[in-house]
């Protein structure tokens, strides 16, 4: 079974998307993202992926409210990235609500300070963030790119205890056009101990069908969500057959 994650990014506390990581390329989808959050929870969706885009860009979270009163009013999990540059952010990010933090630019700049919160913290609860453009990692929000590959990123902290990096093919980000699967279940094979979460040019249920057939364990879906490529009965009848 492969774990389906719906995406909201957010900026000034309304749920987005960007496409290709543009955010001069934004539309918003609904004003209130619990009103997103509690649908998906009546689908049986049990984890929700959450990128404070304004964090991302601020270098701190700025969307901390918009994850309290899901995290209140919903039993989802929240995975929650942007802006986590510092331990006070994390633990800021974790008192507000999430399971997990999603950290991409601090792992790239500051890898012993990353290997460090996973010790610190329970393993599970610390998400690598392994986002690519042009075969590198991006961070910053996107706006820098690092010399370094997701597999070189992700295997920087396998023996830290890493179990789960979130890898992004922003050239895809938003646009529909389906995955590079072969990339993705070979990346999970390198790493068979770590949960290589797929997101961006999700398109339809087919991509995922293909995803789990490859053995992948979980997949970030948003944009074909928000727009009906993907429905949430499709994500029922997925999650009912197993």
């Amino acid at each position: 079974m492969i774990e389906i994650i719906p995406a909201t990014d957010i900026i000034d506390g309304r749920c987005v998307r960007l496409t290709q990581g543009d955010y001069a390329r934004k539309k918003t989808y609904c004003d209130d993202p619990l009103e997103a959050a509690q649908r998906f929870e009546e689908a049986g969706i049990r984890r929700l992926h959450m990128v404070d885009l304004d964090g991302a860009k601020a270098a701190e979270p700025r969307n901390l409210r918009v994850l309290e009163r899901i995290a209140a009013r919903t039993s989802l999990e929240v995975q929650y990235g942007g802006g986590i540059k510092s331990r006070e952010a994390l633990e800021a990010v974790f008192n507000a609500g999430a399971s997990r933090a999603i950290c991409g630019s601090i792992a790239v700049r500051q890898p012993e300070l990353f290997a460090a919160w996973i010790a610190d913290f329970e393993a599970r609860r610390i998400i690598l963030g392994a986002d690519i453009r042009d075969g590198k990692v991006a961070i910053q929000g996107w706006t820098e790119t690092a010399g370094i590959t997701a597999g070189e990123l992700i295997g920087r902290f396998r023996r830290d205890g890493l179990t789960q990096a979130i890898c992004t093919d922003i050239a895809r980000d938003g646009m529909l056009c389906g995955i590079a699967t072969a990339f993705y279940a070979g990346l999970q094979r390198q790493y068979p101990e770590v949960e290589i979460t797929v997101s961006g040019g999700i398109g339809s249920m087919a991509d995922i069908e293909a995803l789990r057939s490859e053995g992948l364990r979980s997949v970030i879906v948003g944009k074909a969500l928000y727009e009906g490529r993907i429905t949430l009965k499709e994500i029922e009848r997925c999650l009912q057959n197993g």
